[in-house]
């Protein structure tokens, strides 16, 4: 028997990378998992991939009534709500010089307001005692250069889940954040592009101290371990999955 069997978990973003590993991971330990996502043909092969412990709601999270539209799916199915992580978000490279409003408006509205409207139209549903896990960033604590409006998105979501932790005590939920380092999604392929793909990914492996990129599914471990009761002390405090980087 799964650590997560007979509970309801949701996880935004959750038809690729990441969210697609730690999607397949909860229904592995017996949860019942709600993904949502924007493209609905990504979003089937996911379902195919994982099988019938999976429902597929598609969706944006910049979108209030998408989140009704996911939160009505899970309410239907009448058991609550157990697990939510709060997956989706977006990533633009944009130095001082040339950000600009629009590149702000943009990712403080998917990773900001986005996670803010996730969790907080899910407070209906939530169980007593359930877990809630935002994916943060390596990028809130080092500074990379051009990462600016996403890194500062990402430490704004990690000031969020402390005060929400604290909220949120008295229901027995736990909310905490996973930190994930450099990993090796489908995500990061498109963003470096095809040109020069080998050198750059080398390049990322060799500033990670384990000597190597993480897998969606270390994350996944991680995100698994924070909806179950073996987490039961763990509260208010980020999990850096990064193979070290930035720790020493």
């Amino acid at each position: 028997m799964g650590q997560l069997e007979g509970k309801t978990a949701v996880v935004t973003g959750g038809s690729t990378g990441i969210g697609l590993a730690t999607a397949a991971r909860l229904a592995s330990e017996g949860a019942h998992v709600f993904i949502s996502g924007r493209r609905k043909e990504v979003l089937d092969r996911a379902v195919e991939s994982i099988g019938s412990s999976v429902t597929a709601v598609q969706g944006d999270i910049s979108e209030p009534s998408d989140l009704d539209t996911l939160y009505r799916a899970v309410r239907d199915r009448g058991q609550g709500l157990d697990v939510l992580f709060a997956n989706a978000g977006m990533a633009t490279l944009a130095p001082l010089a040339q950000a600009t409003q629009e590149q702000f408006d943009q990712m403080f509205g998917v990773n900001v307001r986005g996670t803010l409207l996730t969790v907080q139209k899910a407070l209906p549903l939530f169980n007593d005692g359930a877990s809630v896990i935002l994916n943060d960033s390596i990028r809130a604590d080092d500074g990379r250069e051009a990462f600016g409006l996403y890194a500062a998105s990402k430490a704004a979501m990690r000031s969020l889940a402390r005060t929400w932790a604290n909220e949120l005590k008295d229901r027995g939920i736990r909310v905490n954040t996973v930190a994930p380092g450099e990993i090796d999604t489908p995500g990061v392929d498109i963003a470096i592009g095809e040109e020069n793909a080998a050198a750059i990914k080398a390049q990322l492996a060799a500033a990670v101290p384990i000597g190597r990129r993480g897998r969606p599914e270390e994350v996944a471990a991680a995100v698994a371990f924070l909806a179950s009761s073996d987490s039961s002390f763990v509260l208010g405090t980020t999990l850096h999955v990064n193979g070290g980087q930035n720790q020493f």
